[in-house]
C-alpha cells in the first residue's frame, strides 16, 4: 500500500484463464488499482470506457473518484488487454502466430471475459457483494454483469453506457450517423468560420498529396474527419475551434497545415497506444453475426460523411477498412481485423430474461445528444432491464463523467438509495 495525497493505493494482480471456459488453459494477468480512504467502506468496481481502454490513473483524489472515495473503497479494473493486465498491443500480439492465431486470441476479450475477470478478482478479494460504475463501454459490461452473475451486484451506476441489447452493428451505426450529423450541425452553428476552414482544409488537400503526419503518413480527407471526436465531449468540443483556428501557417511556399494542427491531428488519428480500440470496437456489437465493416457499410446511406461530399462532415467512433492500411501500428493487423469482422459465431452478451427480471438497483445518466450512445436505443435498453432508472439530461455529453463526474455520480448514487436525486446532485 502506498498512501499519498489523501488516499491509500494497493495494487492487486491476479492470474485468470485466457479462456474462461478452459479454466486449465493459458493464463493471463489481470492488474486492479484499489484507491481508498478507510478500509470499513464498501466496494465499487470501476469498468472503463474502450474497448481497449485503461483504468485512470489517478495523481490525486479529484472529480467523480473524490467523490466515490466518500463512500466506497474503488477499484480500478484495467480491462484484459489494457494497462498493466497482460498487454494486448502492437509487441505482443504478433507473438501469438498468424492472423488466425491472432483473431482466436481477440476473441477472448470481449465483455464476457471482461466481467468473468472481475469476477475472480471479486472472489479473490473476498468481497461479498460490491457496486459498479460503467462509463461508455463500461455500461455495455456492467448490462453484461448484470446478465451473468447478478448476485454479485449491489446496485450499478451506468454514464453513457446503456448498450442495444438486441440491435445490430448497422443499426447501431445508423443512429450514430445520424447523432454526428445533428453534432456538426450544432457546432458549425456556433462556428461558422470553422466550417469554412475545413472546407480550405480539404481543399488544400485534394490540390497537395505532401502533407505529412509526425509518423510520416500522408494527409488525407478521411483522417481530417477523425477530429470528429471532439465533438463527443461538453468542454472538449469547444477546444476543437482553437485547433481550427491555427490549422494554417504562412511559408515562403504558400499556406501549409501548421505543425500544431498536425500534431493534434495525428493524437487522434494514431492508435500507437490503443490497437485494441480499432480490432474490437465492432465486436462490442456482434451477437450470432459478422459485423461485416458495419461503420464502412452504412456511411453510403449517409451521403454527407463520404469523400464524395463538397465539405464532408467530422466523423466520430467509427473504424473503417483504411484504418488498417494507412496506420503504421495497425497496418500489421488488417489480416486480423478482417477475420474479427467476418466472424460470424460470436455468442450472446446479455441474457434478455434475466434482465427483464433484474432485481439489482440500476440507474443509468443517457444523454439526450450522445453522439456515441445513441438516446433513443439506450431508453429501450432501459425499458427492457427490470427496475433500471434512466435520468434523461441534455446538459451533458457523453463525456459528462468528466467534466461534472461529482454532481452524475451523487445523483446516480441516490437514485440507487431511494434518496432525492436533484437535493443529493446540488448538494456539494
Amino acid at each position: 500500500m502506498i498512501h499519498y495525497r489523501g488516499m491509500d493505493v494497493t495494487e492487486h494482480r491476479i492470474e485468470v484463464p485466457l479462456d474462461h471456459h478452459d479454466p486449465n488453459g493459458e493464463k493471463i494477468t489481470v492488474f486492479a488499482r484499489e484507491i481508498s480512504t478507510d478500509e470499513s467502506k464498501p466496494w465499487l468496481l470501476f469498468l472503463q470506457g474502450g474497448p481497449g481502454g485503461k483504468s485512470p490513473r489517478p495523481g490525486s483524489l479529484s472529480g467523480w473518484l473524490a467523490e466515490a472515495a466518500k463512500n466506497f473503497r474503488v477499484l480500478l479494473l484495467d480491462q484484459r488487454g489494457t494497462g498493466l493486465s497482460t498487454p494486448a498491443n502492437r509487441q505482443s500480439l504478433g507473438l501469438r502466430g498468424d492472423a488466425a492465431a491472432q483473431a482466436r486470441y481477440l476473441s477472448h476479450f470481449r465483455a464476457d471475459s471482461i466481467v468473468r475477470d472481475a469476477e475472480a478478482l471479486r472472489e479473490h478479494l473476498a468481497i461479498n457483494k460490491w457496486s459498479t460504475l460503467g462509463q461508455s463501454y463500461g455500461g455495455f459490461c456492467t448490462l453484461t454483469y448484470l446478465s451473468m452473475f447478478p448476485h454479485s451486484l449491489e446496485r450499478c451506476l451506468v454514464t453513457g453506457g446503456l448498450a442495444s441489447l438486441d440491435g445490430d452493428a448497422q443499426t447501431v451505426y445508423r443512429a450514430t450517423y445520424q447523432r454526428m450529423a445533428e453534432r456538426n450541425r450544432e457546432y458549425f452553428s456556433w462556428y461558422p468560420q470553422d466550417f469554412d476552414t475545413l472546407h480550405k482544409i480539404y481543399e488544400h488537400l485534394r490540390h497537395n498529396d505532401d502533407e505529412l503526419l509526425p509518423d510520416g503518413r500522408k494527409v488525407t480527407v478521411p483522417l481530417v474527419q477523425m477530429l470528429g471526436m471532439f465533438l463527443g465531449g461538453n468542454t472538449r468540443v469547444h477546444l476543437l475551434h482553437h485547433v481550427f483556428e491555427e490549422a494554417f501557417v504562412s511559408t515562403p511556399g504558400g499556406e501549409r497545415l501548421s505543425d500544431t494542427f498536425l500534431a493534434t491531428l495525428y493524437a487522434q488519428a494514431s492508435f500507437a497506444t490503443n490497437p485494441l480500440y480499432a480490432l474490437m470496437h465492432e465486436t462490442i456489437y456482434a451477437q450470432g453475426a459478422a459485423t461485416n465493416w458495419a461503420a464502412e457499410s452504412v456511411m453510403e446511406e449517409f451521403p454527407d460523411f463520404t469523400e464524395h461530399s463538397d465539405t464532408p462532415l467530422l466523423t466520430g467512433e467509427m473504424i473503417y477498412r483504411w484504418h488498417f492500411t494507412d496506420d503504421p501500428v495497425l497496418r500489421p493487423f488488417e489480416e486480423v481485423a478482417r477475420i474479427l469482422a467476418e466472424h460470424e459465431h460470436f455468442g450472446p452478451l446479455y441474457d434478455l430474461d434475466v434482465l427483464s427480471q433484474n432485481t439489482v438497483p440500476v440507474a443509468a445518466a443517457v444523454y439526450h445528444d450522445d453522439v456515441y450512445v445513441d438516446r433513443e436505443l439506450s431508453l429501450r435498453t432501459a425499458s427492457q432491464v427490470n427496475g433500471l432508472q434512466a435520468w434523461v439530461t441534455e446538459e451533458f455529453h457523453h463525456d459528462g463523467i468528466g467534466d461534472e463526474g461529482p454532481a452524475i455520480f451523487r445523483r446516480l448514487l441516490a437514485m440507487t438509495n431511494g434518496e432525492d436525486p436533484e437535493a443529493a446532485a446540488n448538494a456539494g
